[in-house]
């Protein structure tokens, strides 16, 4: 299990020339059977990240560039009528591939984000009367500008709650830079990016990521940070028991990564912000959107918040 995880976070990282930990919570991600919205300014590796984790998988791959413009239907799919039985048949949309890109989510309207959050929970999607199940695995990478404002649509508290992590990239460190420039990974190695990993080989380290043991302490430690939010008099909305749950399962994936079957407190302690963050809305928030509010209100309830030892 161990090798194929190593394997996956080598074929990523031979692409996306930057921070290792974004690689690892990716991966987490994946093996959490969870979504990520990757967030940052424009240039840093976004798409070539997403990209590179969906060529590393035997697996179908979409991408959806989200424009204003952009209808409900054309991410779910659409009743089409079929000449030949002179009847309408449903057309599946990208959302049914096993990695899917939402490029820029913030640009479409909020109507058509909405179209990803039935299947971003529940992996199915309803049309036409019927209910479609999504293939195994599925994971929704989406990618936002968070600088730019005008023509955007901010996400909704209840499409961002879907997400297990919110990430963000930062600039590459300056030897990376220069790797960067000399490979061009953009325009050879992801070209050349081969599979890795298998779906039945994803499915089993997700199974695998169910089994990893959490202690009653640690459960209790999340119950902790997460009434610590309820109760906080900063916030408007604390953690939900979805949150609760979300970091639970970046935990047992964060174990699973580094060899283990079982958590540890730095488990859940690395996943609090990424995890958190963009579930709790401050008081205080400068406008629509902020984050940095709300990861300094969560670092101080995790400084607050005494961990198990």
């Amino acid at each position: 299990m161990q090798e194929s995880l190593d394997r996956l976070r080598d074929s990523i990282a031979s692409v996306y020339m930057g921070n290792a930990r974004v690689v690892d919570r990716l991966v987490a991600c994946l093996l959490a059977r969870g979504h990520v919205l990757v967030e940052d300014v424009p240039g840093v590796g976004k798409t070539v990240l997403a990209n590179a984790l969906a060529r590393s998988i035997h697996a179908d791959f979409a991408r959806i560039q989200c424009t204003p413009d952009l209808l409900p239907t054309d991410i779910t799919g659409a009743a089409v009528l079929n000449r030949q039985r002179d009847d309408f048949e449903f057309r599946k949309g990208p959302i049914f591939a096993n990695i899917v890109l939402a490029d820029e989510v913030n640009r479409t309207t909020p109507r058509t984000q909405s179209a990803m959050l039935e299947a971003m929970s529940e992996g199915q999607v309803s049309a036409e009367g019927a209910m479609h199940p999504l293939p195994e695995p599925f994971m929704v990478i989406a990618t936002q500008n968070p600088y730019e404002f005008e023509g955007t649509y901010f996400l909704p508290e209840n499409q961002l709650d879907r997400f297990l992590m919110r990430i963000s990239l930062g600039y590459p460190a300056p030897d990376d830079e220069v790797r960067v420039l000399d490979v061009q990974p953009a325009r050879t190695t992801l070209k050349a990016l081969a599979p890795v990993l298998g779906r039945e080989e994803v499915l089993a380290l997700q199974a695998a990521t169910d089994a990893v043991r959490l202690d009653r302490s640690l459960a209790d430690y999340i119950i902790a940070l997460a009434t610590a939010t309820r109760e906080d008099g900063d916030l408007r909305v604390g953690l939900s028991p979805r949150g609760s749950l979300a970091i639970a399962q970046a935990a047992r994936a964060t174990a699973v990564l580094a060899g283990r079957d079982h958590c540890i407190p730095e488990d859940v302690v690395e996943n609090v912000l990424p995890v958190c963050a963009h579930r709790i809305v401050s008081k205080t928030a400068m406008h629509e959107g902020d984050t940095i509010t709300a990861r300094r209100i969560m670092q101080r309830i995790l400084e607050t918040v005494p961990s198990p030892v």
